[in-house]
């Protein structure tokens, strides 16, 4: 996965030939082969995959010899690619703002960080040729009713609290600061699912 954190990069990502370009390189193919694919001509599929390796979204995999030109072979430089706010950094959600934590904006300001320092500290651990140490917990509950729904937001925050303040330690040196982020929100049902 990638995070990509270049405006530039963005906008020729979200443009649906080239995303599809760039899902159909998970495996590496030649323009050749994407027009095929794609049921556009090779000039234009090689036009889309200029732009998108212009973007650092696709490499070159191989170069062959065919007749009077050479096939240029190309994949896709991440499986699947995520887009950091701070590409609109001028609007870019911010959880300051609003500090009501019960409120949808909140949440998604909260999550729009997590995606951007993720994206960063990824970028960085790259750079650095060096493991990213994090975790997280992903998981559904279904409430009876708001009470309990209320009930275990209370619970919850009593025990992050309580793990905070046995394992936090201001004074500790070479210590490291980690964010924690623990979000309820509606189990989103999309068709198909039961």
């Amino acid at each position: 996965m990638a995070v990509i954190d270049d405006p530039g990069a963005a906008e020729v990502s979200l443009d649906p030939v080239r995303a599809r370009l760039l899902a159909e390189l998970a495996e590496p193919g030649s323009a050749t082969t994407l027009a095929q694919k794609v049921g556009l001509t090779r000039q234009k599929v090689n036009y889309h995959l200029r732009e998108l390796e212009r973007h650092g979204l696709v490499e070159l995999v191989e170069e062959r010899r065919k007749g009077n030109f050479t096939e240029r072979v190309l994949r896709a430089t991440a499986v699947s690619y995520v887009i950091s706010p701070s590409v609109l950094a001028a609007v870019e959600p911010d959880p300051a703002r609003s500090r009501d934590r019960l409120s949808a904006r909140w949440l998604l300001a909260v999550a729009a960080r997590l995606v951007r320092d993720v994206g960063e500290l990824i970028a960085g651990a790259a750079k650095a040729r060096k493991r990213l140490a994090t975790f997280a917990i992903d998981g559904e509950v279904r409430f009876a009713s708001a009470a309990d729904r209320a009930a275990f937001a209370e619970e919850l925050s009593g025990a992050v609290a309580s793990l905070i303040s046995k394992y936090h330690d201001e004074s500790a040196a070479g210590g490291r600061a980690h964010r924690i982020v623990v979000a309820v929100h509606p189990t989103v049902r999309r068709e198909g699912e039961s």
